[in-house]
């Protein structure tokens, strides 16, 4: 069977789906509104998806192969990726620049209450955890730079 191999990157996901379905990669193009030579770049790992791809193809598959987000950082670029949008949107989201929503998906401490709150109900994890997370880390960081 020529689908039967085990997905590594994204377009090995995609690949595998449109071989079990049947499809050619022109129709699977039609099928996510792009050309068929994209569908061919992202199989043969020549190029990755935009993020603005992601939630048709996540449709698409009917599952998200990218790892399991667990930390914060993970949580927010996974978020970002599900909602396809660019990090000037998700930051707009929360009422955040773009700058800062890239600090927090690099690590960064979400410091203003208001982001926290955001982020929570964003990410829908309870503000008490997602504060102490945030105070720990900030602590952290004070601790790193008063060496």
């Amino acid at each position: 069977m020529p689908y039967d191999f085990e997905p590594i990157s994204v377009g090995d996901h995609i690949r595998k789906q449109r071989l079990q379905l049947g499809l050619i990669q022109k129709e699977l193009a039609q099928h996510l509104g792009i050309n068929p030579w994209t569908v061919l770049n992202w199989e043969k790992g020549h190029s990755e998806p935009p993020i603005s791809s992601i939630p048709a193809i996540l449709e698409f598959l009917g599952y998200d192969p990218f790892p399991m987000a667990e930390t914060i950082p993970e949580r927010l670029l996974a978020k970002r990726r599900e909602m396809g949008w660019t990090i000037k949107q998700a930051g707009a989201a929360v009422g955040a620049d773009p700058s800062t929503w890239g600090d927090w998906e690099r690590g960064g401490t979400i410091l203003l209450r208001e982001h926290r709150a955001a982020i929570a109900e964003l990410l829908n994890v309870p503000l008490d955890s997602l504060n102490k997370t945030m105070v720990a880390r900030w602590g952290q960081a004070r601790k790193r730079a008063s060496f």
